[in-house]
Order: structure tokens, then C-alpha cells, then sequence
């Protein structure tokens, strides 16, 4: 069966096989232009993941800023469970920090939707860009709406 064949009917099989090619050195025998997309689609990913948690963690900040009677634990475990998320992610992938500008205006545009939904306020009653810097969001000592 060839790479290509391999590839579209047992991915993980091909991807044993393409491991255990290139650990041996045999790159004539490996199917570089998918082993090539499949690096380019996990490095999307790890973009994907970076701006899920800030989604995430804007969308309480939100919710703590402008619904401040549901503040809670668990809000507040989960702001700081995001923020560590957040940071453990970047420092496992350094190179994201360059991504940070685009990352944060894609998730706060998530962020103030599912705001919204969940707090039953009108769409309008968030700012439309984020009113925070990166540094704020992952700050252990910003609470918006505090102090």
C-alpha cells in the first residue's frame, strides 16, 4: 500500500510508519508533503488552543465586570485555571507570543458573545474591542469591575 493510500485509510498507521522512517533516516521512503501538512495543521492547532482558553478567560472577565452579582468560586477558579492555561501554553510555544495581538481580538470577539448568551445582557453592553491589555488578562491581581 503507498504512503498516499495509507494516509487516506488509516492515518494512524501512516503515522507510525512515517515516525518510524524518518527516526531511521529513510526521507526517500516517507510521504514528506503530507508529513509536511500534518506539522503545518499541528502548529494551527496549537494557535487554535491558545485563542479557545482566552476566549475562555475573557468571556469571565466580562462576565465578572458586567454581571457582578453572579461572581462566584467557581468564576473565579476559573479565570485563574485560564490564566495559568494560558501562560503554561505560551511557554510551551514561545513563538505564539508574536500571534498574541491577532489571538486576543479573535477570542474577545468570541468572549463577547458567549458573555452575552450567558448572561442574558444585551450584546451592546460590552465594549466592541477588549478594553484590556494581554498583561491585565493574565494578571492574578486584575478583577475588572474591582476596586
Amino acid at each position: 500500500m503507498s504512503n498516499s493510500t495509507l494516509y487516506d485509510r488509516d492515518f494512524y498507521a501512516w503515522a507510525n510508519e512515517q515516525a518510524a522512517l524518518l527516526r531511521a533516516g529513510r526521507l526517500s521512503e516517507a510521504d514528506i508533503q503530507h508529513v509536511a501538512e500534518e506539522i503545518e495543521t499541528m502548529g494551527k492547532t496549537e494557535k487554535r488552543e491558545l485563542v479557545s482558553r482566552l476566549k475562555v478567560l475573557l468571556m469571565h472577565l466580562l462576565k465578572w465586570q458586567f454581571q457582578p452579582g453572579g461572581r462566584s468560586t467557581s468564576w473565579r477558579l476559573t479565570i485563574a485555571e485560564q490564566r495559568r492555561e494560558v501562560v503554561d501554553h505560551l511557554a510551551d510555544n514561545p513563538s505564539l507570543k508574536a500571534k498574541l495581538p491577532e489571538a486576543m481580538e479573535s477570542a474577545y470577539g468570541g468572549a463577547i458573545l458567549a458573555a452575552a448568551r450567558e448572561t442574558n445582557l444585551d450584546l451592546i453592553t460590552f465594549p466592541s474591542a477588549c478594553p484590556w491589555s494581554f498583561e491585565q488578562v493574565i494578571d492574578a491581581d486584575f478583577w475588572p469591575g474591582e476596586g
